[in-house]
């Protein structure tokens, strides 16, 4: 990786905020000489777009900002992409814009701001960005979020374009902010810049309002997110398959050789995985968030595969298959697994317009209830392990989650709305239930200990019942066999 040319004399370059670019300690130029610096300033060809295409989701994201609009009328509203994180020294994460603002302006860039202005008739939309690095100061080569060493964004007249919204120069938003006056709401949590420009403007209690309202506006997806979510899960099936056919290296290696087979996947068809890929083989399956993905991977064993690639515009799928490893069931991990997949079917058949959300849960914990007293693991009757929520020792989780721009999506939404409310049309889920056994519990046999099973899909609620998005992935124990092995053929 190389190292910035940043010069040590303040006055040759200067940021676009007009703070001196900073020095690195270490660098091995001392300065730029004047005739560079002129020398740099010109002989560049004019690389401005014309004529761009508006991003795909263009009337879907003004059509959310106008329901923003008509929900806080006289308010002016601020959503912050956020900005770069410091990962280590002057390395940075790779950036993820906030899913307020991808949500509402499609837009994916480090400090972009969208601010709705109130106007008698509603809103005036305006997105705030960082215009092309300058030439003319050198911020273009010398700093090291300049064009040369990041690469180029768009001109301000080029967003336009693409996102539909007029475009103004971010650097001038916090004094802006600072001065104006009126209701402001603003999202909290990404940009500590503009938060603080807003600091005698905003109470909690409104921006809270805010950002609850955007969540639950997520609840219902709209055509191009319905389309998304299916673009998602297609890659996330072929990703699947790619890990099937590695299984061998896998055993040679570790869960690693399976999280960058699946990674690859995601980076080459998407944007990334929405999230920590979860490759636990053996007793790591019962660890329901593991993402160290360090451990062997056995013949014999289970291997418990949760994991989304996130597309372009930053939806994401969410599936879960417990494969096994040498491409056949065990009598017991049959067993456990069929459990699952009953619980599952279950769930799945109560995901419909007007049942309750719950509804999908309740009736895979019942099943899961029922095949835990029948193999002895808890004393029933059914209604009273239910009641007392016994089953949960070994299911461990909820049954599934909404789903869309976030794994967990609407994740701040009203409880009356989300886990209190009613199914409609358009809404996307997953279902997942699961049976894990802990390697150390010594309530149930040994022959138990260590197995741990989830299966998990997502589900698109329809007009007339539900469409299972990711009903490619074979899923019941003798399908999931056959593929397994028409794969590795």
């Amino acid at each position: 990786m190389s190292e910035e040319l940043t010069p040590e004399n303040p006055e040759i370059a200067q940021t676009e905020s007009d703070e001196p670019i900073k020095q690195r300690k270490n660098g091995l130029y001392p300065g730029v000489s004047d005739e560079l610096a002129e020398s740099m300033k010109s002989g560049w060809a004019d690389t401005e777009l014309h004529g761009l295409e508006p991003i795909a989701q263009a009337s879907e994201t003004a059509a959310r900002r106008a329901a923003l609009s008509a929900r806080f009328p006289g308010e002016r509203i601020v959503v912050p992409a956020g900005n770069l994180k410091t990962r280590s020294n002057d390395t940075e994460y790779a950036f993820r814009a906030s899913t307020e603002y991808a949500y509402l302006t499609g837009n994916q860039t480090e400090d972009g701001v969208l601010v709705l202005e109130p106007t008698v008739s509603g809103h005036d939309a305006t997105i705030y960005l960082l215009p092309r690095s300058d030439r003319e100061n050198g911020e273009f080569w010398l700093d090291g979020q300049g064009e040369l060493w990041v690469g180029r964004r768009h001109s301000l007249a080029e967003a336009e374009q693409v996102y539909g919204i007029p475009a103004s120069d971010v650097r001038e938003l916090a004094g802006h902010l600072a001065e104006a006056t009126g209701p402001v709401r603003v999202v909290r949590g990404h940009d500590a810049g503009i938060e603080a420009a807003l600091t005698d403007k905003v109470t909690r209690e409104h921006d809270d309002e805010l950002r609850v309202f955007l969540s639950e506006a997520r609840l219902v997806k709209d055509a191009f997110e319905i389309g998304e979510l299916q673009k998602a899960v297609d890659s996330t099936v072929r990703g699947f398959e790619d890990v099937v056919k590695i299984l061998d290296k896998a055993e040679a290696t570790s869960e690693r050789y399976i999280e960058g087979t699946f990674f690859l996947r995601a980076r080459v068809e998407g944007n990334d995985i929405g999230y920590g890929s979860i490759c636990a083989s053996g007793p790591h399956a019962c660890t329901l968030h593991w993402v160290r993905n360090d451990g062997p991977v056995r013949s014999g064993d289970l291997l418990l595969l949760d994991a989304g690639v996130e597309t372009h515009s930053l939806y994401t799928a969410d599936v879960t298959r417990t494969l096994p490893v040498n491409g056949r069931y065990t009598e017991l991990q049959k067993k456990i697994y069929d459990a699952v997949y009953e619980a599952q079917e279950a769930g799945i058949a109560a995901v419909k317009p007007g049942a309750k959300y719950r509804d999908f849960h309740d009736a895979a914990q019942r099943v899961l209830a029922e095949k835990l007293v029948e193999w002895g693991l808890v004393e029933g009757p059914v209604e009273r392990v239910l009641e007392l929520g016994l089953q949960r020792r070994w299911t461990l989780h909820g049954t599934g989650h909404m789903l869309g721009l976030d794994v967990h999506d609407c994740a701040v939404a009203r409880t009356e709305t989300y886990v209190d409310g009613t199914l409609e049309p358009g809404m996307c889920l997953t279902v997942e239930p699961g049976l894990y056994f802990q390697a150390d519990d010594l309530t149930v046999p040994q022959e138990y200990r260590g197995i741990g099973v989830r299966i998990e899909d997502d589900i698109l609620v329809t007009e007339d019942g539900n469409r299972n998005l990711s009903a490619d992935l074979p899923r019941r124990s003798d399908e999931v066999e056959a593929w397994m092995a028409q794969l590795k053929g």
